[in-house]
């Protein structure tokens, strides 16, 4: 076969296929792999622990507050809250989450008498944790 029938007969083919002819039928697959449906699920809900290394200091005596964020970005703040009369206020004292989600925080208070604080890194909020100042 010379080179011009092979190249006629190669083009035939070829529009035989696009047309949809039964040269289509002969060449199409058996089997047509139809991809998986990739179902998007929603991110893990962010979650913080907290834990008093004491239950009762005295005033101004340093204690640590540690836990685990879950969720929360490595290097991402992570601030003690206090309840001061019916409201929550934010302390100077704040810590990084470390790459295993860790952290730890000093933490000095001076108001005598039960104290309920938190930790809180945007509005995710740990459990409320009970320290006593004697």
């Amino acid at each position: 076969m010379n080179r011009a029938l092979r190249y006629a007969a190669v083009g035939m083919a070829a529009v035989a296929l696009l047309a949809g002819g039964t040269a289509a039928a002969v060449a199409a697959p058996t089997h047509v792999h139809t991809p998986t449906p990739v179902v998007a699920t929603a991110p893990a809900k962010a979650t913080l622990t907290a834990k008093a290394s004491a239950t009762t200091v005295k005033t101004w005596q340093e204690f640590r507050i540690t836990g685990v964020a879950k969720g929360i970005k490595a290097g991402s703040k992570v601030t003690v809250q206090q309840k001061q009369a019916a409201k929550w206020v934010s302390l100077p004292a704040q810590a990084p989450v470390n790459h295993n989600g860790s952290y730890a925080i000093r933490v000095k208070l001076g108001i005598k008498g039960a104290n309920q604080l938190r930790i809180a890194s945007g509005s995710t909020l740990s459990p409320v944790v009970k320290v006593t100042v004697r």
